[in-house]
């Protein structure tokens, strides 16, 4: 039984280790986009799973990061926030399957595209129905990454947990074989 139960507890350690976090728009920080289509294919690129985490970087006196409903999202109404960031370093924990929706808090920006909406699980549909339209941008000048994606590994104490949990459940184990 104490091995069944440590071996449960080392397996959510490696599940915590192999999480990622994503810088939004890799090298670009949060914000009104050039290409309109920068935020719709950001996450087109990455495969997003729980435990990953998304991280906003913006001059915290000129933007804010809210996340809003579908329909918020879809419309650019960003009265009545699900949740409501400021500090410029807004890191937001992907903790369930299912589609999440950011925008700007600075008015207008929704509507120049600063918008992302990252899917968790199997909702790629929903997220290519609410993509921008190619005909709403089809003028605007694309400039290609040529650094390409880098998401960055988390690096925090739950690696080095994840090490120390191992050796103990092997010690463990061992004594009981």
């Amino acid at each position: 039984m104490m091995v069944l139960l440590l071996l449960v507890l080392l397996g959510q350690e490696i599940g915590k280790a192999s999480s990622t976090l994503y810088k939004v728009g890799d090298l670009d920080s949060w914000g009104v986009p050039i290409d309109a289509k920068v935020y719709s294919k950001w996450p087109k690129s990455h495969s997003f799973k729980i435990g990953d985490s998304l991280l906003f970087l913006y001059p915290p006196s000129e933007d804010s990061l809210i996340q809003v409903t579908a329909s918020n999202f879809k419309s650019c109404n960003t009265k009545d926030p699900i949740l409501y960031m400021n500090d410029g370093n807004s890191l937001f924990n992907l903790t369930q399957n299912g589609t999440f929706y950011f925008t700007s808090g600075s008015p207008g920006n929704c509507q120049k595209y600063q918008k992302l909406l990252v899917s968790v699980g199997t909702y790629a549909a929903e997220a290519d129905a609410l993509s921008p339209s190619s005909a709403a941008d089809a003028d605007a000048p694309s400039y290609q990454n040529v650094f390409g994606s880098i998401p960055l590994s988390q690096k925090s104490s739950s690696s080095s947990i994840s090490a120390f949990a191992i050796a103990v459940a092997c010690a463990v184990v061992g004594a009981f074989m």
